[in-house]
């Protein structure tokens, strides 16, 4: 499958205007205390891309950090629950999520997704969608397929050996993994918390967040 499969919606609201906010993104991230962004996890399924988000998020939220996980399976339970899994409707459900995670960050939240997102065109509209460059962190949770179908915790690749799930990434339909990535883990490689410090050191070294770890909070 080309990296150009699928088009994007074309807009066909009419008659509407942005309306700016009162409250400055600027303002959002000082009071926030940290920098708003997009951190991008994409990988096959079963790769681990929901549990090292979720371990990312923890860290965040332990030392006071606003971050919120946008979940692939979440997503199709209610926003994205009336697409499939053809590349046109794996195309529209990026574009949306990548819309929601658009606002999240100008909110001045670290908001992480976790989606196949299997085209890199896909990503790529992601990354240009977000208002900053610096905005949008691709993340390639980085695990063969073989060691992905020996996990299978949902049992989606026995059920696409059988023929009862079609256009299943890894199996009949492609991946493409990113070229250049900001931050690449070996989840077959490193257990969950080395990959989430991983990702932590990054956010540090780049000033997205405190470069020493914040007093982790008692609440939640």
């Amino acid at each position: 499958m080309s990296e150009d499969t699928g088009d994007v919606k074309q807009q066909r609201s009419t008659n509407v205007t942005w309306v700016e906010s009162a409250v400055t993104r600027e303002a959002r991230e000082t009071r926030r205390g940290h920098r708003g962004a997009v951190l991008w996890f994409t990988g096959l399924s079963a790769s681990g891309k929901s549990t090292l988000a979720t371990e990312v998020e923890k860290e965040l939220f332990s030392e006071g950090y606003f971050s919120y996980v946008l979940d692939g399976d979440n997503f199709r339970h209610g926003l994205n629950g009336d697409l499939g899994f053809s590349p046109e409707d794996r195309t529209e459900n990026i574009r949306r999520v990548g819309e929601v995670a658009k606002l999240f960050a100008e909110s001045g939240a670290l908001v992480l997704t976790a989606f196949i997102s299997p085209y890199r065109r896909d990503r790529d509209r992601v990354r240009a969608l977000v208002t900053r460059p610096q905005d949008f962190i691709e993340i390639h949770v980085s695990c063969p397929v073989n060691v992905c179908e020996a996990r299978d915790p949902k049992g989606l690749y026995k059920k696409a050996r059988a023929g009862e799930i079609p256009n299943f990434t890894g199996i009949d339909a492609p991946y493409e993994k990113p070229r250049e990535a900001e931050i690449t883990v070996e989840t077959d490689v490193g257990d969950v918390k080395t990959c989430a410090r991983q990702v932590i050191d990054f956010l540090r070294t780049h000033e997205y967040i405190s470069q020493k770890p914040q007093p982790r909070s008692n609440k939640g």
